[in-house]
């Protein structure tokens, strides 16, 4: 078994070998079979070496893929291979631009893409965190090209039905506000084909429509919407500059000792039993700030809980769950991060879901300028651990 470098190789007695190593930047050492005498040796190698190729150039870019067919062949890119950035989406960043026009199901793909290089900014490399500007192009690969599948799945019928039924909150020409039920998935994706939004826009003929934010499933309350991207940039900057007032009541184990605060600390994903979550991070983590205040106490079969309104100054996922569970006082029924005893201890109350209820927001109209308040009355589920 002798070890034989591609630039090793006599090209007087493989040169399709050697054109073939050439041609796809291969480097690596290939072992070799009582030398080189059998030209069906090299031949065997060669069809190897193309086979191992071919799986490879699956991972180069789509970028790369038309620069060598430019180089070869002399041909242009096609139009519908970039997107150009308008005067709307000045100043913005990469991932969200490409989410907010390829389809926000996509976003876990579009991340992938933008790191690996697949998709530039007027042909250089670029992050997912990259700004934008007006008159930029953005090269596509080939699987961001075709329209989000997402948004042509059929919706059930179930779904639209309980999106028509929710209470809107809020409505004129650039907003839409709902008072979402626990249980309700807001956009599609992570096993779900559709969600609120998508259910939204098909009803009332907005495709245009957009989350301002994001509940999770199991959080009830205020949903904020926007109907064109002008709006949505507004709000989107209100809630990352803290102009935006989130107001949330939760249902918690135990009495806390201070009954008024402000919770600090920095968030990451971590990996744990039962898959991701957010943990509590001091090195990697980002700043996350609450303010609480308590307002009744509880005490029934001997289990304590209490009803506590919550002010979250930044957005991180998780961010109130993952806090009061490091106080030691886990939101009633997070299946997620509250402890065994305390979960049975609420189902024994007759409890169900996550506790959590977006009840107020107050921001300032995008285009009026003019306050704004939104409220999301109780939940009926509420009602036997309130009494």
């Amino acid at each position: 078994m002798h070890g034989i470098g591609v630039n090793a190789v006599p090209a007087s007695r493989c040169c399709d070998f050697v054109c073939c190593c050439r041609f796809y930047h291969t480097d690596f050492i290939i072992p070799i079979v009582g030398g080189w005498d059998s030209r069906l040796q090299i031949i065997t190698i060669a069809c190897a070496l193309y086979c191992y190729a071919m799986q490879e150039n699956t991972e180069l870019s789509a970028y790369g893929r038309h620069s060598i067919r430019q180089r070869r062949f002399g041909k242009k890119m096609h139009h519908n291979d970039t997107l150009t950035i308008d005067n709307s989406e000045d100043g913005s960043r990469l991932d969200r631009v490409l989410m907010r026009h390829l389809g926000s199901s996509r976003r876990t793909l579009i991340l992938r893409l933008i790191r690996k290089g697949n998709v530039r900014i007027n042909k250089k490399r670029c992050k997912p965190e990259s700004r934008v500007a007006s008159g930029d192009r953005i090269f596509l690969p080939i699987s961001l090209r075709e329209p989000d599948q997402q948004i042509t799945a059929d919706i059930p019928a179930s779904l639209l039905s309980r999106a028509e039924a929710l209470p809107v909150l809020y409505e004129d020409q650039c907003l839409l506000a709902v008072d979402k039920p626990a249980g309700m998935v807001v956009h599609g994706g992570s096993g779900h084909d559709a969600g609120l939004i998508e259910a939204l826009k098909q009803l009332r003929n907005l495709p245009e429509l957009r989350l301002a934010h994001r509940l999770d499933r199991d959080t009830s309350g205020v949903l904020l919407m926007a109907k064109d991207l002008a709006s949505l940039r507004t709000l989107t900057e209100s809630f990352r500059e803290r102009d935006m007032q989130k107001t949330y009541f939760a249902l918690i184990a135990g009495h806390p000792f201070a009954h008024a605060g402000r919770m600090t600390s920095k968030l990451a994903k971590g990996i744990v039993r039962g898959g991701e979550r957010m943990v509590i991070d001091s090195e990697e983590g980002k700043e996350s700030v609450t303010d609480y205040q308590v307002m009744i106490e509880f005490e029934r079969d001997g289990f304590d809980y209490a009803l506590i309104a919550l002010n979250p100054h930044s957005g991180r996922t998780h961010q109130l769950r993952v806090q009061l569970q490091n106080e030691g006082h886990a939101i009633l029924g997070d299946n997620k991060y509250a402890d065994r005893d305390e979960l049975a201890a609420y189902k024994s109350l007759g409890g169900r879901r996550l506790m959590l209820h977006a009840w107020r927001l107050r921001f300032d109209h995008p285009v009026s300028g003019k306050p704004l308040e939104l409220r999301a009355s109780w939940p009926g589920d509420w009602k036997q651990l309130l009494m």
